[in-house]
């Protein structure tokens, strides 16, 4: 299978700017190196810290594949939603929003393999991610969710803490993205539930829920890890920048 994000993502260096530049205020070995095995911060106010630089340490496979450790019948597609999985298959991904440089929605946004940095204010929980150079703005301060929002590509988020565990709803987002690369779709009914939880200094695990009665029989879940990235910043990305890949985008030719 043929998956151009692949190609777009590595059209860029991974590597950011300001490299081997400490981090400042991080637990560290006797040797100098990042301890990622010490307990996990809390704020002054006991709140878990999930300040800092993340990545999805299993490279494209969430990327292509959102339900790579799922069985089929664990993401039972309405028969709308399989026959256009089909033809996204069949076509070898040709219209992969992400391949023509739109932004990813959630939850794919956080299944890339590129960095991205969580910071943590008083109301708010800011995503800055790399891939793309986009943002989320996870509103903490107990605010609803608008009335009859304008579909968004990134969606509207709002989150609450359940002891150590932060929990984040996610809706309002457009249709026009995919979940991954590989081309599970998903309608404007989508909403996805993420709960992160930072079990040591330097491992988030991420589970998330994906729920579209649009598009699926019942909600599904995927789970996986999220490893600290230290002594480093990220890296501007321009999608259009250098980007070949559009005009091979081509999907199945006549033989």
């Amino acid at each position: 299978m043929r998956i151009y994000l692949i190609v777009t993502l590595l059209a860029v260096s991974a590597s950011a700017q300001w490299i081997k530049y400490p981090t400042a205020g991080i637990p560290r070995n006797a040797d100098g190196t990042p301890n990622l095995s010490a307990p996990a911060p809390k704020l002054a106010d006991g709140t878990p810290d999930l300040r800092g630089i993340w990545k999805q340490p299993n490279g494209v496979k969430y990327t292509i594949n959102l339900a790579a450790d799922l069985k089929p019948e664990d993401v039972p597609m309405l028969p709308s939603a399989a026959k256009m999985y089909k033809e996204r298959q069949d076509n070898l991904q040709k219209d992969d929003p992400i391949g023509h440089c739109n932004l990813p929605g959630v939850p794919q946004v956080n299944a890339v393999p590129y960095p991205y940095k969580i910071l943590q204010v008083p109301g708010e929980i800011i995503i800055l991610y790399e891939a793309v150079r986009t943002f989320r703005e996870i509103f903490t301060d107990g605010r609803p969710f608008p009335v009859d929002p304008n579909p968004a590509w990134i969606g509207y988020s709002v989150g609450h803490f359940e002891g150590d565990t932060f929990v984040v709803e996610t809706r309002g987002q457009n249709d026009k993205s995919w979940l991954d690369s590989g081309g599970h779709p998903h309608t404007e009914q989508l909403r996805v539930t993420e709960r992160w939880r930072r079990i040591d200094f330097g491992h988030i695990t991420l589970e998330t829920t994906i729920d579209d009665p649009g598009a699926y029989a019942k909600p599904w879940t995927v789970t996986y890890p999220l490893t600290f990235v230290p002594d480093t910043e990220l890296l501007e990305y321009v999608c259009t920048e250098n980007n070949k890949d559009v005009d091979h985008l081509v999907g199945k030719t006549p033989k």
